[in-house]
């Protein structure tokens, strides 16, 4: 295998470590110093060699992990011309399409501001939406975390477990987990409000989940509203405890807080983002893909 470095930017330091060592790569950490006005200075601690692989996830703050991001790729372009861009957590993800007149689909600027970056390939892991992936005209591999998770599930012990999606759109993705753990799942049916954002369970009553162990899946927890509604429906449906898997763990707001005081046994979720609940590591799928 020819030569290869990989970046590790600050908001993703530890999981591009354990990347550098799944791939046998030299690890050039980069020291970040923020002025007082915002601004952000960047600079690698060492010259790279080979091929360049920039690991750096931009969750909030979104715009100045993003930049931070471009600034790293554009560095890393200066050495060599294959610069993979792993970014773990995609942030305007959601911004794929234009939901109401007027919204720009401020992932496909994402996409362009990349490719003027540097960038020669992406990797990120469990993107909001396959249609997002449309925007880049480089090449981009979209890698899943749900069987690492499944796999850490299977190790508890859970009573008749069942995999439950909070929305129908997240049917695919509870099919895999379950898939991958060995046992059922099904999906909630919700609604939201494009105006407002108020999240509504609209499933009838559901004699399936009494008395089992529910695992709600889903790709990122945000404020934690649909989660939270989805934990209050199936309490009242008489179900075991319940759990919540998730890739990007964001928790705005004291959402943690919020999701445990609904009723939820434990939150668990990936290191795409660090925190309490990333206890998964992504750096293997990672390395796969790469």
């Amino acid at each position: 295998m020819s030569e290869i470095t990989v970046i590790g930017g600050n908001a993703s330091e530890v999981l591009a470590k354990r990347l550098a060592k799944k791939l046998n790569a030299n690890f050039i950490s980069s020291e970040l110093r923020v002025f007082p006005d915002g601004e952000s200075k960047i600079t690698i601690t060492a010259k790279p060699k080979g091929k360049i692989i920039v690991v750096n996830s931009t969750y909030p703050p979104v715009d100045s992990n993003f930049i931070q991001t471009l600034s790293l790729v554009t560095k890393a372009r200066q050495f060599s011309r294959q610069v993979i861009c792993v970014i773990p957590y995609m942030g305007y993800a959601r911004q794929d399409r234009e939901f109401l007149s007027g919204e720009i689909i401020t992932l496909s600027v994402i996409a362009k501001l990349l490719v003027a970056a540097g960038a020669s390939k992406i990797i990120v892991v469990d993107a909001h939406s396959t249609l997002g992936l449309k925007h880049f005209e480089i090449p981009i591999k979209n890698v899943s975390a749900v069987p690492e998770l499944a796999s850490y599930f299977r190790r508890l012990r859970l009573k008749h477990p069942l995999v439950v999606s909070p929305d129908s759109g997240g049917k695919e993705r509870a099919a895999e987990f379950a898939k991958h753990y060995g046992t059922e799942y099904m999906a909630l049916v919700k609604n939201r409000d494009r105006k407002t954002g108020k999240v509504k369970i609209i499933s009838a009553s559901l004699d399936s989940v009494r008395g089992r162990d529910l695992i709600l899946v889903d790709d990122m927890i945000s404020t934690g509203g649909s989660i939270v509604k989805a934990t209050q429906f199936l309490k009242r449906q008489k179900c075991g405890k319940i759990y919540v898997a998730c890739t990007h763990a964001l928790l705005i707001d004291s959402a943690g807080k919020k999701i445990k005081q609904a009723g939820v046994s434990a939150i668990i979720s990936s290191n795409t983002i660090p925190g309490n609940t990333s206890i998964v590591d992504v750096s293997g799928v990672i390395a796969k893909a790469i």
